[in-house]
């Protein structure tokens, strides 16, 4: 399964031509199972500029696949254990949304789709597989 995260999806709507876009368009073109953690969606939504863009972007997301945590304790845990983790190594993570969306990726054997930084510092620390 391909994770989704908020930053290609904000690169696709704004029309921007990426490795990640190009590889999400490749992905959906040949059938692999993608997801959106419910999180993102959030994300995305309150970039919204308008109204219009808002219905049009619910429209959107209120059609895909979502990841939500099967126990929400135990994701929530496991997510601040990778920033405390990541901290404790050195290493500079600077959004505890990322350590989530992270741990969602690992809990369901995904691989995680994105343009942040933050993910490559994360799996230096886990063993989260990533896509640029």
């Amino acid at each position: 399964m391909i994770v989704v995260d908020t930053s290609v999806l904000i690169d696709l709507f704004r029309g921007r031509d990426t490795p990640g876009v190009a590889a999400l368009r490749r992905f959906e073109a040949d059938g692999t199972p993608l997801a959106i953690p419910a999180v993102c969606c959030q994300e995305v939504l309150k970039g919204a500029r308008d109204q219009r863009e808002w219905k049009l972007l619910l429209g959107t997301l209120e059609t895909q696949d979502l990841l939500v945590p099967a126990d929400p304790w135990q994701t929530h845990v496991e997510a601040a254990r990778i920033f405390f983790d990541c901290r404790r190594r050195g290493v500079t993570v600077r959004s505890t949304l990322d350590c989530l969306i992270a741990q969602l990726a690992l809990e369901n054997d995904g691989t995680l789709l994105h343009n942040d930084e933050d993910y490559e510092r994360i799996a230096t620390v886990r063993s989260l597989r990533t896509l640029r």
